[in-house]
C-alpha cells in the first residue's frame, strides 16, 4: 500500500502551534490501549512516520482518532482507500480536497493539500483561485468537471443533473461514487480539524486569518 510522503515531520512545538495548548491532549502510542494502538499502527503504516512528531504524538486530525479508536479505525481505513485505491487520478483527488478545505476554511487541511495538489500537477493559479473562493479558469477539462462536483456538494449538498452527467462521462459511475465519498470524508476531516483547533506549524501564515478567531455562538 502506498505511503504518504508529502508532510515533513513536525516537532512537539509545531504540534501545538508554537506552544499554544491544544483542545485535545496529544497521546503517544504507549498511552493507548490495544484498540488505540491498532489505529496508530494503521495510520503510520499507510502514511509513514511523517505523521508522528519527535515525542511520539500524531499530527493533523489523527490525534483525535486515537482518542476514539472505534471511529478512528474506520476513518483510517476509509481515508487510505479513498486516497490510494480509487480509480481517480491523484491530481483530481487533490483538487477536490482543496475545494472542501477552502469551503470549510480548514487551515491544516489546506496547508497540507494545497502543496500536494501543486506537486501532482494542479496549476498555481487554480489553487489560488480555489483558496479565494473563486471559480478558476481551468485549462484542463477534467479538472473543471471535478471542481464542479466538489463545489456543488460543499455549497448545496447536491449535484445538478448536468454536472452529474458530465462527471459520469469522465469518471464512470464508480469514479463518481469515489469522488462524492472523498468530498464527504474530507468534510469530516475539516470538522475534526476545526472543532479541535488543530494548529498550523509556527511560521506558516493562515490562508484565512479571520477564521483563526471565529465569532462566539450562543
Amino acid at each position: 500500500m502506498a505511503k504518504e510522503d508529502d508532510l515533513p515531520p513536525l516537532t512537539p512545538r509545531q504540534m501545538t502551534g508554537g506552544g499554544e495548548e491544544a483542545r485535545l491532549p496529544y497521546l503517544r502510542r504507549d498511552d493507548l490501549d490495544d484498540a488505540g494502538r491498532a489505529v496508530w499502527d494503521a495510520l503510520v503504516g499507510t502514511r509513514g512516520r511523517t505523521v508522528v512528531n519527535e515525542e511520539g504524538g500524531l499530527v493533523g486530525p489523527f490525534n483525535a482518532w486515537v482518542h476514539a479508536p472505534g471511529a478512528g479505525a474506520r476513518l483510517t481505513a476509509l481515508g487510505a482507500t479513498l486516497r490510494f485505491e480509487t480509480s481517480i487520478d491523484r491530481r483530481l483527488l487533490e483538487l477536490a480536497i482543496i475545494v472542501v478545505a477552502a469551503h470549510w476554511k480548514a487551515e491544516f487541511e489546506w496547508w497540507a493539500h494545497a502543496r500536494m495538489a501543486r506537486e501532482h500537477g494542479v496549476a498555481d493559479e487554480v489553487i489560488a483561485a480555489v483558496g479565494r473562493g473563486e471559480t478558476p479558469s481551468f485549462e484542463a477539462d477534467d479538472e473543471r468537471r471535478v471542481y464542479r462536483v466538489a463545489r456543488q456538494l460543499v455549497a448545496d449538498g447536491r449535484i445538478d443533473d448536468a454536472t452529474f452527467a458530465s462527471a459520469v462521462e469522465l469518471l464512470d459511475h464508480r469514479g463518481v461514487v469515489e469522488l462524492v465519498s472523498l468530498c464527504g470524508y474530507y468534510t469530516l476531516v475539516s470538522f475534526t480539524l476545526n472543532a479541535f483547533a488543530v494548529p498550523l506549524p509556527p511560521g506558516v501564515a493562515p490562508a484565512w486569518p479571520a477564521s483563526a478567531d471565529p465569532p462566539t455562538r450562543k
